[in-house]
Order: C-alpha cells, then structure tokens, then sequence
C-alpha cells in the first residue's frame, strides 16, 4: 500500500517501523486470500486498533472471522504487543498511520 512521503516523515521510528511490520503482515497473507477470490486491506491503524477491509470472496465468507483471527495472531506475533483486527465495511479510505 502506498503512503504519501510527507506523512511519513512526521511519524516517530517507532511508529513508522510498527506501521511497516502490520503491512508487512497483510502482505504476507494476501496471496493465499486472493487465491480464493478475496484480499484484506489496511485501513487505519490508531494505537492498538487495526483497521482492515475485507474484500471480494472474503467478504461473505464463513471463514473471514478465522481469518482475522490469524491476521491478528500474526501482527502479536511480529509486534510482541496486543493488537486487535477490526474489520470495517464501505468505500476504500486512504489508510492513515
């Protein structure tokens, strides 16, 4: 996903380096999602909440609570910190970090 210069340039490291890992983590994991006919997108993340869209396939799927699940699983695991995934719905926003 791609972010303007300027605002991150106004994000501490620690911030910028957090906001890299989350990405890095859904990047990971939509490839096995668009093989299905889905993808997860990066909302917003604020603090420990975790914005993301699911889309196409996901989006109606029994399994996309278990998906989150592993998404946010994996975030922990990368982080070493408590994040929650929280699916949100409507048109794509401009993820802010």
């Amino acid at each position: 996903m791609l972010i303007e210069t300027e605002h991150l340039k106004q994000l501490p490291p620690a911030d910028t380096e957090r906001a890299r890992i989350i990405r890095a983590v859904i990047e990971e994991i939509r490839p096995n999602l668009q093989r299905d006919g889905g993808d997860c997108e990066l909302i917003e993340i604020d603090g420990n909440k975790v914005m993301v869209r699911l889309k196409g396939a996901c989006v109606f799927c029994k399994l996309s609570s278990a998906t989150l699940e592993g998404i946010q699983a994996r975030v922990v695991e990368k982080l070493g910190e408590l994040v929650r995934i929280i699916p949100v719905a409507g048109a794509a926003a401009k993820a802010r970090h």
